[in-house]
């Protein structure tokens, strides 16, 4: 008897051993081993997608993973038809990335195409810490290399990751870097995993000869997770499926796609065109945040005060300069501009402010075009050295020169020389870029600015005047007035922190 007992016991400890090894097999080995297994279930697909904003179809985006020796390539293309302040433009912009079986990102290349120029990036990961990377932006190629922590996430590739990695548990919060090839900046994000459901998809579309159109052909239940992805208050909620590939979603600007056949997305399209443009697909009217109260004879009025409520404010650039942050109030005074004192003669003579001086993938202060035209609109003489001066003038310079039209694009200075005209990220991207070309030290700013009863989205330049002075070229005020509401100052990678206001940012105006 007591034989037996040894002989099960030592059994149950080689089963017990057995299960254990099993276990740190399966799930104790070395994470990108797992997801390069995992991944070999996936299977090539292309999935079509309506982009709706306001209810109206307004672009198609298509996503294909395809697979290859090495890994995969997943492309992602999205198509706009856009209204904004009742012009229409087209944008395209598509973003291809090859990665490796585990889903490592080892190369992409991102474009981004409308009737106003084009800009396209591309870059490889060099070994395990180099992200080598050449951008276009209309004055030939630059190359930057970026140091890597670790290699990010591709920004497309993300919530197959999360799906390929067995992370699909309701509760589930992870963070991951990720790389977005549209601003060339990683970021963290942080993604949970909301709930699970089921979600009955179209299968195929067929031919209506009663109704002359296409409508849906049968229906197929397919197991969903609702992904919540957060990075600098900006959330992006998504439905994905087993791969991780995404049936649905919505962000805080009021776009959201849906996963439809393909005849039935360029069929809503269309029908869509055929209503035409209304209020709530019009992208400035859309995202405007009412203001409580009209405020008049704003030329006059040299501070303002404004109580911002709805969005957790750290992290922006409320606080410096014109503006301070008095608990919940934003005071913003308009400077003096008889008064101001720089201090210095151009070129600004000190390192302390190289960033606001040096040329960067959009702003080339260094190309001999910009050089050229700083220069002649900076005038010759005593006064092509004083930076007030010059500050005024090219307020003024391109202010008269630039066509003021509504564009759908990532502007380069480069460009915006050649077309000559451009919306307000136009007229500052040339602005900053002519000042730097000077030795004017000068930054981008983005936030709102009120104009008839509410609050768009605006970016202006600052120059420094001895203090960080606002301007408005597209508007020709020198100084901006009070107005202008700064929350971020910087490139792409800063200026995308905005889109976090929409939709939440309430603002009550005070009495002057």
């Amino acid at each position: 008897m007591t034989g037996r007992v040894l002989v099960g016991v030592g059994i149950l400890l080689v089963w017990i051993g057995l299960m254990g090894w099993q276990a740190r097999r399966e799930y104790m080995q070395p994470e990108l081993t797992r997801i390069a297994e995992a991944t070999g279930a996936l299977d090539p697909t292309t999935h079509f997608y309506a982009v709706r904003m306001g209810g109206e179809v307004v672009g198609i985006a298509t996503s294909r993973l395809d697979t290859i020796p090495e890994g995969f390539v997943l492309e992602d293309r999205l198509n706009l038809e856009l209204t904004a302040m009742a012009q229409e433009g087209t944008a395209t912009a598509t973003t291809t990335v090859h990665l490796s079986r585990a889903l490592q990102m080892q190369e992409f290349t991102f474009s981004l195409s409308s009737d106003a120029g084009g800009f396209t990036a591309s870059g490889r990961v060099v070994g395990d810490s180099l992200l080598s990377v050449a951008i276009d932006a209309g004055a030939g190629t630059e190359e930057i290399s970026f140091r890597l922590g670790e290699i990010p996430l591709s920004a497309a590739a993300l919530p197959i990751r999360v799906a390929m990695a067995g992370e699909l548990r309701v509760g589930r919060t992870l963070r991951l870097p990720v790389f977005d090839p549209s601003t060339v900046s990683t970021r963290v994000v942080e993604v949970e995993i909301v709930e699970e459901d089921v979600i009955l998809l179209p299968d195929s579309a067929a031919w209506d000869p009663a109704g002359g159109r296409w409508v849906g052909s049968g229906e197929r239940e397919v197991r969903a997770w609702r992904l919540r992805e957060s990075y600098g208050g900006i959330t992006l909620e998504s439905w994905i499926d087993d791969d991780g590939r995404i049936i649905r979603s919505s962000s805080a600007m009021g776009l959201s796609l849906e996963r439809l056949p393909f005849e039935l997305v360029e069929q809503a399209r269309d029908e869509s065109r055929g209503r035409g443009a209304r209020p709530s697909t019009d992208v400035i009217f859309s995202t405007a945040i009412a203001s409580n109260r009209e405020l008049e004879d704003l030329d006059e009025s040299n501070e303002l005060q404004f109580v911002l409520s709805g969005v957790d404010l750290a992290g922006f650039a409320l606080d410096g300069g014109r503006q301070e942050l008095r608990g919940d109030t934003l005071v913003v005074r308009r400077e003096n501009w008889e008064s101001l004192d720089p201090g210095y003669s151009l070129p600004y003579p000190r390192m302390d402010l190289a960033e606001a001086l040096q040329p960067e993938p959009l702003i080339q202060s260094g190309d001999g075009r910009i050089v050229q035209a700083a220069r002649v609109l900076a005038g010759r003489g005593q006064g092509a050295r004083d930076p007030v001066r010059v500050a005024k003038r090219l307020t003024e310079g391109v202010h008269s020169s630039l066509e003021k039209e509504i564009t759908f694009s990532l502007p380069s200075a480069v460009q915006v020389l050649d077309s000559m005209r451009g919306d307000c990220n136009e007229h500052t991207v040339l602005y900053v870029a002519l000042a730097r070309a000077l030795g004017l030290p000068a930054r981008s700013a983005v936030g709102l600015v009120y104009l008839e009863g509410s609050f768009y989205y605006h970016a202006w330049p600052e120059v420094w005047l001895g203090e960080w002075v606002a301007v408005d070229p597209t508007f020709g005020e020198t100084p901006a007035g009070a107005a202008h509401l700064r929350f971020v100052t910087g490139g792409l990678a800063q200026q995308v922190e905005v889109a976090r206001l929409i939709g939440n940012l309430r603002i009550e105006a005070l009495s002057p």
